[in-house]
């Protein structure tokens, strides 16, 4: 199927899914989306006990698309720097420390407690599986998504430090996640033949070559926009500077999901918009990403809820995914602890961040997509499988609920 066909496919189906939302459904817009997802997609596999010429095609269309280069070799960085333009700067700079923690012990301890608790599980039910592929799971599983939530948290009137807290962590353990992840696959692929120094080396170049590099990109974009007044070609160097910046990660091999964070925040901060931005300018750049960031997630959302027909199902799979979300969800609570006792009495911590961080911390579509490359010998169906049903449990159950949480425990600021 040709990339044409396959790209108009999605944003028909991205369309009419957020339509049926916006006049049906009325959810927050991703999560709407991806419900109709898939309950499309069941309707579909239904109908194909009578007819199943639409149910091959759409199999044949998901079958078709890489998920894995689509989300983090194209989308991930126009998807981060996005939300990172759009990101309080001031409230961001305040918290730095504790998102800084959350964003790297966090996701560290998070990806060995998933680890262990996977093992545990999967030798429950008598299906053992190595632990350096069950720490794979926990690494691709760890990192969270601030798309679905950030709304909900908005819609709630959660207080401004906290969401601060939750939408920066996301950003900057995406990057972290993907790196973790990254360097414990070079283990699982070639065990015994890194040492210690090496994997040393791969993960700092990777993560300290993203930062450097994001704050080349941004500085370079930002001197260019105050050069001139054109809101036209201010909006193209914001474009470019994502798909140069991205292009320029994947061929030094640094982290491109970090470096659009760094790139974003630089050029969407007050200081820069006051400097290098005309009001019309600011208006533009603001609704082009806004309305890019909007298409992006719908068609990811639609791809989400499409997985389905691609699935293998097993009971075995399905017992283990269901075992893993309340763990999956008992270790971040525990991999948050320590960051959060180090700086709660110092920025005056929001009561209960913990337990709001742990159910808004919802996962997307990157674990889906690092659990798609993962290869048989990793046992990847088992994985995406488990991988599959924490997402949409952590979307619709968890992303439908963290904004009554926020009310029930009086957190909110209205």
């Amino acid at each position: 199927m040709d990339i044409f066909n396959i790209i108009t496919v999605l944003i028909v189906l991205s369309a009419l899914f957020g339509y049926w939302n916006v006049r049906y459904l009325k959810l927050p817009h991703t999560i709407g989306v991806m419900i109709i997802a898939i309950l499309f997609t069941l309707g579909i596999y239904i109908s194909s006990f009578v007819n199943d010429s639409v149910f091959h095609y759409l199999q044949s269309l998901i079958t078709s698309i890489d998920f894995q280069t689509v989300l983090l070799d194209i989308m991930l960085g126009f998807l981060l720097f996005a939300g990172a333009l759009h990101t309080n700067f001031d409230q961001l700079k305040v918290q730095r420390y504790p998102i800084l923690m959350f964003a790297t012990v966090g996701v560290l301890l998070s990806t060995f407690l998933v680890g262990g608790f996977t093992y545990g599980v999967l030798q429950l039910i008598g299906y053992p599986v190595s632990f350096i592929y069950c720490l794979l799971f926990g690494a691709l599983i760890s990192p969270t998504d601030p798309i679905a939530v950030l709304g909900i948290l908005k819609r709630a009137h959660a207080p401004k430090k906290l969401e601060t807290k939750i939408v920066g962590e996301s950003l900057f353990n995406d990057g972290v996640g993907v790196v973790i992840f990254l360097t414990i696959y070079e283990i699982a692929s070639s065990p015994g033949h890194l040492e210690g120094t090496d994997i040393l080396m791969l993960f700092v170049t990777e993560v300290l070559g993203g930062l450097l590099l994001g704050f080349a990109v941004g500085f370079i974009a930002f001197r260019l926009m105050k050069a001139i007044d054109d809101y036209d070609i201010e909006v193209m160097i914001t474009l470019a500077a994502v798909m140069g910046g991205f292009g320029l990660a994947h061929m030094w091999h640094v982290s491109g999901p970090l470096a659009m964070v760094v790139a974003g925040l630089l050029v969407g901060n007050d200081t820069m918009r006051n400097t290098a931005m005309s009001e019309v300018t600011e208006q533009y750049v603001d609704k082009f990403w806004e309305l890019l960031d909007l298409l992006l997630n719908a068609i990811l959302f639609v791809l989400i809820g499409l997985e389905i027909l691609i699935l293998e199902y097993n009971s075995a799979y399905l017992i283990a995914g269901l075992l893993l979300i309340p763990l999956v969800l008992f270790a971040r609570y525990l991999s948050l602890i320590p960051s959060i006792k180090l700086f709660e009495r110092k920025l005056d911590f929001v009561p209960k961040t913990n337990l709001v961080m742990t159910w808004g911390g919802l996962r997307g579509g990157i674990s889906i997509a690092l659990a798609l490359s993962l290869t048989n010998d990793m046992h990847r169906d088992l994985f995406l499988m488990i991988t599959y049903i924490i997402v949409v449990f952590a979307i619709i159950v968890q992303g439908l609920t963290v904004g009554k949480l926020v009310k029930r425990l009086n957190l909110s600021t209205k």
